[in-house]
């Protein structure tokens, strides 16, 4: 958890008035005690009204300091762990943002968002008590001992006594409690899976009708979850009473032994009250350093989490290597690249070598499974290869700043992926600075302009969450216009015709050829209708390469490229 503080850094100041705060609140609380005394022994037993009145106005002045004090201390101590939190979250995101998408999937989606959202915050807790009881435990529990020990040392050694009882207790309780706070961690992350997935998919859930299993599904994670947190929670609701029940005792006892010494005129009634109170406090500040041993196993867990994921590598670099010197052409060369996800057996691709030059179209076709939207992954780094080398323009792209190497594409995924807001703000996605002639350019292109045109606002026409209001291909269309607004050297389609008619196809093929020219442009695609007249087809059976060539060469080498012809064209569209 030391690590994560360093992001306090920032709140150096706010710290120091907390801690000062904290210092003199808690010096005032052991004030009260000794000034109560001198009214009874003084004030009460001498019948003096004058004192009376003087130390009790001083009584009032000092309570009335304490809370003044310890409203300012809440105030900074928040304001520093919100000030924390949300710099502690940014940071997160960003880092999360450079992960590689294997250290994404490694981690996953509603563990990531637990960790920036659930686990913070009880960082956050931690640091709001820390503050507070850094200074107010140890001033509370080491000025009460030595006040108690000089005003009557004999009382003071049952304090001391009931100290290894109550240090005990909380050791004990944190040590069984540590483990069981990673269990419920675990177990949060496993319902929240649940009910993202649950969500996510409900559409298939009810088509399938499995809504009593996804309900079913979710009571067994929640039950799961709710088990382990009411053992931790007894647990825990243990520690207060014991100690509860060590300070009751051990008030009883200097009551006892100190109407005892009262009576033998060692102390006076005053002092005794006096050493309740501080009795009262010492107890006090373990109570509250006990509740620091509660949340501290919890927060560790929490803080090891958030841990992990800054650990992980980031795949961003924001200076070039040495060597590198940015291009404006766009050839990609794959040399002897394999690669395999985690835990695989096999690699996804094996010894794959191609280039894909400026000015043509290389496509990439193959069975499912077959690796081709691995392959194009590779390019921009969301995945590390396992061997080989990549290179755009003779520089291997590990030698290139991501930011500057992705900058360089324009990828429409197999999955478009829209964003709440507008069409425009969709499109201008991929080209921040985009003017509007740009935008309806781009949209001209992709054939999204008949449906945009059509809309009431038209390209600031509202866009829901996921594109839920658009349907498959307007989705696909305002996709490929995100990529062509940033007029790229190399452009990847995954798979991004699928959701199209062979007439808009055609179209948006014919308006992309004219566009692109120049540019290294990647197809993946099943269609084989798509690919007739690419420069270069390379066709993937098992990741490994199974033909490359044009459609004619293929047609007379590969085996695999005929079949899929075959399935596909009638016999006399492919002679």
């Amino acid at each position: 958890m030391r690590k994560l503080f360093r992001f306090v850094k920032p709140y150096k100041i706010p710290v120091i008035i907390v801690l000062v705060l904290t210092f003199l609140q808690s010096l005032s609380q052991l004030f009260l005690p000794t000034l109560m005394a001198t009214i009874v022994d003084e004030g009460i037993v001498n019948g003096d009204i004058h004192l009376i009145i003087k130390i009790g106005g001083l009584m009032l002045l000092v309570a009335g300091s304490g809370v003044i004090l310890s409203i300012l201390t809440n105030f900074y101590s928040s304001r520093v762990a919100m000030g924390f939190g949300k710099t502690l979250r940014g940071k997160l995101f960003s880092h999360v943002e450079n992960l590689s998408l294997m250290d994404f999937n490694k981690i996953g989606t509603s563990s990531l968002m637990m960790r920036t959202t659930n686990d913070i915050l009880q960082v956050q807790q931690v640091l709001t008590m820390t503050l507070k009881i850094f200074i107010t435990a140890p001033i509370m529990f080491l000025g009460g001992i030595i006040i108690v020990f000089s005003t009557d040392p004999k009382l003071s050694l049952i304090i001391i006594a009931a100290l290894p009882f109550i240090v005990a207790a909380v050791f004990i309780t944190a040590k069984k409690g540590l483990p069981l706070f990673k269990l419920v961690q675990k177990k949060l992350d496993r319902l929240n899976l649940v009910l993202r997935e649950g969500l996510t998919g409900l559409r298939v859930i009810r088509s399938f009708n499995r809504l009593d299993f996804e309900k079913k599904r979710f009571n067994e994670a929640n039950f799961d979850f709710s088990k382990t947190t009411i053992k931790v929670n007894k647990l825990m609701a243990t520690l207060t009473p014991i100690l509860t029940l060590v300070l009751n005792f051990s008030i009883i006892a200097t009551i006892w032994f100190g109407s005892i010494r009262i009576s033998n005129e060692h102390i006076q009634v005053g002092d005794l009250m006096a050493i309740i109170q501080y009795a009262t406090q010492i107890m006090f500040s373990l109570i509250m350093a006990s509740v620091m041993f509660v949340m501290i196993p919890r927060a560790s867990v929490s803080a090891a989490r958030i841990n992990e994921v800054l650990d992980s590598c980031s795949s961003h670099e924001e200076e070039p290597l040495s060597g590198y010197t940015d291009s404006k052409r766009g050839q990609i060369d794959f040399r002897d690249v394999t690669f395999r996800y985690p835990g695989a057996e096999k690699p996804v691709i094996s010894n794959l070598s191609f280039s894909a030059k400026p000015g043509e179209v290389t496509a990439i076709i193959g069975g499912t499974g077959a690796g081709k939207s691995t392959l194009i992954n590779m390019i921009p780094r969301f995945y590390e290869i396992e061997r080989g080398t990549i290179s755009v323009d003779g520089i291997n792209i590990c030698d290139i700043p991501q930011k500057t190497l992705r900058s360089k594409i324009g990828l429409v995924p197999q999955k478009p992926l829209l964003f709440s807001g507008t069409i425009a703000d969709n499109i201008r996605l991929g080209k921040e600075s985009a003017t509007n002639e740009e935008i309806k350019e781009a949209a001209d292109i992709a054939q999204a302009s008949d449906f945009i045109t059509k809309m009431k606002d038209g390209m600031y026409s509202k866009v829901l969450q996921k594109g839920a209001n658009l349907s498959g291909g307007q989705r696909q269309r305002l996709s490929i216009a995100r990529a062509l607004v940033r007029k790229s050297e190399i452009y990847i389609f995954d798979d991004s015709f699928s959701a199209l008619d062979y007439g808009t196809q055609e179209k948006l093929q014919a308006a992309l050829k004219k566009e692109m020219q120049g540019s290294t442009v990647l197809f993946i695609t099943q269609r084989i209708s798509s690919i007739l007249h690419a420069d270069q087809i390379i066709v993937l059976d098992e990741g490994r390469t199974a033909g490359i060539g044009t459609h004619e060469k293929l047609m007379k080498t590969s085996g695999i490229y005929r079949e899929i012809v075959t399935s596909q064209l009638p016999g006399e569209a492919v002679m």
